[in-house]
């Protein structure tokens, strides 16, 4: 997807994947930055231990330009109408969405559970169980599931009627707003959800 992006707007960059064991992750970061990488993004389960690293103020970083720490975890939201949110989770996408919903409604499993969406207008689901369905939706609801590919949560609120925004819209709405913190250029949106092989 970044690499179709780059290509697309005439950037010679590179998008690859790095395993990072987390006994080497502090190293790791500091690593990128010698090597003059413009930017990176990071996943679980190191987004909260990235953001220590680097000093940042958000509660779980997602995407590096140099040292400085930014989360595009829930760029999904923008032009969702949100009014009554549920948020299901405590990891590090999680952070992200509370800081993103600060009154939201939140489920975990280190805290009140099972989830309960009476009433709300929008689900996040920001756990990593896909064979588990987490909360029943409704017609007029909306789900966002961050895991892909699609999680059972996700196929029963597709099949009740709910309003539906998995994994894969997730990952391109995020991955443009980092695309454009690292680049400075607008992100090229229909070819990188081509990629994906969403719908444009």
């Amino acid at each position: 997807m970044q690499n179709a992006a780059f290509a697309v707007r005439g950037l010679d960059w590179a998008y690859v994947a790095l395993d990072v064991p987390p006994e080497r992750l502090e190293e790791a970061v500091h690593g990128l930055a010698a090597l003059g990488f413009a930017g990176a993004n990071i996943t679980a389960p190191h987004k909260v231990e990235v953001a220590r690293i680097v000093g940042s103020t958000l509660p779980s970083v997602n995407t590096l330009v140099g040292l400085e720490g930014y989360s595009t975890d829930a760029a999904i939201l923008e032009g969702l109408p949100v009014e009554r949110p549920v948020l299901i989770g405590d990891g590090g996408a999680a952070a992200a969405f509370r800081l993103a919903l600060p009154h939201a409604r939140v489920f975990s499993r280190r805290g009140e559970w099972p989830p309960d969406a009476t009433g709300a207008d929008l689900v996040v689901n920001a756990t990593p169980v896909r064979d588990e369905v987490l909360v029943e939706l409704e017609p007029g609801q909306t789900l966002i599931d961050l895991p892909y590919p699609r999680t059972a949560t996700a196929e029963a609120a597709a099949a009740a009627g709910a309003t539906v925004l998995d994994g894969l819209e997730v990952l391109v709405a995020q991955g443009a707003a980092s695309f454009e913190l690292w680049t400075g250029v607008p992100a090229p949106v229909s070819v990188m959800r081509r990629a994906l092989g969403l719908p444009v």
